[in-house]
């Protein structure tokens, strides 16, 4: 029988733009000798035993850029992927992780480059669908550098 797990986390680095220009999305290129290698991805990871989603994105986002968020946003949206291998759902949590204007990401073993991009040029580069998807949720929502009106129901910490 299928069954369906809270398995990973993606988070999405953002940050301003500087001259009221809006945000830049990081992206990072997954390297030679893992999974999907020269793909361009979002922070992702999976949820380690005893983690919440929220523990698992701030860990994730730490071992793969060095980055701890200034803010980190619930952007109310849920993923899905199905692991034919072990016949199993796993439902993925979305976050918005932002940084100084000024950051530079120090990238893991995992991925070989980094780049800032316009959300547009971001949503673009990632090889994955549900990343370019959920650019413009992000844009729709933290474009203004936060969560406006819902900022006191997405924001995390």
């Amino acid at each position: 029988m299928t069954s369906v797990r809270v398995a990973f986390v993606d988070t999405y680095v953002l940050r301003d733009a500087g001259a009221g220009v809006g945000l830049d999305v990081l992206v990072l290129r997954r390297g030679r000798g893992g999974r999907c290698p020269g793909s361009w991805e979002t922070v992702h990871g999976t949820i380690e035993p005893g983690e919440t989603p929220v523990q698992a994105s701030l860990r994730e986002l730490r071992e793969e850029t060095g980055f701890t968020p200034l803010r980190l946003y619930n952007v109310s949206r849920l993923e899905a992927f199905y692991q034919h291998g072990s016949d199993e759902v796993a439902l993925i949590p979305v976050f918005a992780a932002f940084v100084g204007p000024h950051a530079e990401p120090r990238l893991s073993s995992e991925h070989d480059a980094a780049a800032w991009l316009a959300p547009a040029e971001a949503a673009a580069r990632f090889s994955w669908p549900r990343e370019r998807r959920a650019v413009e949720d992000i844009v729709s929502l933290f474009g203004k550098g936060g969560g406006g009106l819902l900022d006191d129901v997405l924001r995390v910490c």
